[in-house]
């Protein structure tokens, strides 16, 4: 599947790209430009009827549904793969926005201690499964960046996933590890967290974003292809949020 030079010929073309939150938004996205590129897929998610849909569209070389978050049950699915594939990407996750005082601490621990042990358990289950010179790709997020009432458990996690990426990716190398943080994407995620808000929030990144335009999942799928093409990169946040961080919010 690769050329002499590690690169694979036609990029994705022959490869296999597991998509752990394949059944929507940046996942689904993403599954559909490697199938488009020439690769295969196989998808897991935990909504099934939503997955048996994206299954009908892309012709999966599997399916799973279930929690990412039930980490015995995501290093199962890992290692059960049948042979090595060449890229796991893992999009599965939400952001939570909780003032302090609202906060609960035992929902709190979990949400920051199951997240990051995802990430943990997906890399411990995929060093025999992914090739070398594959990659971990994981989705994070700018939005924590700035301090903010009611930000403090996703600053600490947004925090974190940079310096988890690059522990790892010399940990397990030379499978690749990288972490896209993005800003604001339109999903239907966003639309489920902003409800009747949405259309007031898209109209404001239309006009304050530099790029004079909301950020779509085909945008962060684009870069998630390129980072799994390109075989010099590991242990790197790369940022995809429009210029949000450069305006104020």
């Amino acid at each position: 599947m690769r050329g002499e030079d590690g690169a694979a010929p036609g990029g994705l073309a022959g490869q296999t790209v597991v998509v752990v939150g394949g059944s929507a938004g940046i996942g689904l996205e993403t599954a559909r430009q490697v199938r488009a590129a020439g690769g295969e897929v196989v998808l897991a998610a935990r909504n099934a009827e939503r997955l048996q849909r994206a299954a009908d569209e892309l012709d999966p070389l599997s399916t799973a549904a279930f929690d990412a978050q039930d980490t015995d049950r995501l290093e199962r699915f890992l290692r059960a793969l049948p042979g090595q594939v060449d890229h796991v990407l893992v999009t599965a996750g939400s952001p939570s926005y909780t003032p302090l005082a609202e906060l609960d601490l035992a929902h709190a621990g979990r949400e920051f201690g199951g997240r990051i042990a995802m990430v943990l358990a997906t890399a411990r289950a995929s060093r025999q499964k992914v090739r070398a010179g594959g990659t971990l790709l994981f989705i994070g997020g700018t939005g924590g960046r700035r301090p903010a009432v009611g930000m403090a458990v996703m600053g600490a996690l947004t925090a974190a996933l940079p310096a988890l990426t690059a522990n790892l990716a010399l940990e397990i190398a030379p499978i690749r590890v990288n972490l896209i943080a993005a800003g604001f994407v339109d999903t239907p995620l966003s639309a489920s967290l902003l409800g009747d808000q949405l259309e007031e929030r898209r109209e404001q990144l239309r006009k304050t974003l530099p790029i004079g335009r909301v950020v779509g999942p085909a945008d962060v799928a684009a870069l998630a292809l390129h980072i799994m093409a390109n075989e010099a990169l590991t242990g790197a946040t790369y940022d995809i949020d429009g210029g949000q961080q450069l305006v104020a919010h």
